[in-house]
């Protein structure tokens, strides 16, 4: 069974969500940031989105494009970020693994190259950021022959066409925004996305998963409660790496957000 297909089957048998948790590679540095990946997986993230820096991230906010700029400037590129993320694999066989990217940074090695190496890495899928799904289907193909899954966006206004080409071009999860613009920590959610999931079940499209917006415990528990499959969180922890805060600290963090996705003990996960 491939690895997301058991992380979900687990998560249901266990009346839990999936909890997803978001770092960009290299940043602060390569070693301190393998430190946290693995506070990630410690802290009981169910799996992990991993972004490759990139000088002109357009769908991240002022957190995670500051992420990507110290990546750049400790010297991380593309072909460090594949080595540590075969290291993860190597240390943590059984986490999906997922790449959160831009088409430039896939055109510049070849669709086909890049998709390759990140399998070869151990990646499980990749999620491009900028690229709509009228124009998804080269980045399917090249996914699906190196046995990746292609993950792509959705929001509560997709339009009925577009969630068809997604539930068609896309598997592994949707990911699926919780609020307009970009990605960031939001205080406040106010979430209307039963009709989207509603579509997407309907067109046989991959399960959702909230992101963008989702920034602690009570998000996370208003998620499951919408019906989503499972919540990523990346700027709350980007933001709380960049304050200096020990892995020790990200994966207690992460544990309150795991602890969310059980909706029997959501009371006690703020």
């Amino acid at each position: 069974m491939r690895r997301y297909a058991a992380m979900f089957e687990r998560c249901r048998a266990g009346g839990e969500g999936a909890l997803g948790a978001f770092l960009m590679l290299g940043d602060p540095g390569i070693e301190a940031c393998e430190a946290y990946l693995d506070a990630l997986v410690q802290g009981g993230a169910d799996m992990v989105e991993l972004g490759i820096p990139f000088s002109d991230p357009i769908a991240d906010g002022p957190v995670i494009q500051a992420a990507a700029v110290r990546a750049l400037q400790a010297g991380v590129r593309t072909a460090d970020c594949l080595a540590m993320i075969t290291r993860f694999r190597a240390r943590h066989p059984a986490i999906p693994v997922g790449i959160l990217t831009y088409a430039n940074i896939a055109a510049a090695r070849g669709l086909d190259r890049f998709c390759a190496a990140l399998a070869g890495a151990g990646a499980d899928s990749l999620l491009v950021a900028d690229v709509p799904t009228l124009e998804a289907r080269p980045f399917a193909a090249a996914a699906r022959k190196a046995g990746l899954d292609l993950v792509i966006i959705a929001a509560p206004n997709t339009p009925s066409a577009a969630i068809a080409r997604l539930a068609a071009l896309g598997s592994a999860f949707t990911y699926c925004v919780a609020r307009a613009g970009v990605t960031g920590a939001d205080r406040s959610l106010r979430l209307a996305h039963r009709p989207l999931f509603a579509m997407l079940e309907e067109a046989g499209a991959a399960p959702p998963v909230l992101g963008f917006g989702i920034a602690e415990p009570g998000h996370v528990r208003e998620a499951m409660e919408h019906g989503a499959a499972g919540a990523i969180i990346g700027s709350a922890i980007v933001a709380r790496i960049a304050r200096g805060a020990a892995p020790a600290d990200i994966a207690e963090f992460v544990d309150a957000l795991k602890r969310a996705t059980v909706l029997d003990l959501a009371g006690a996960a703020d």
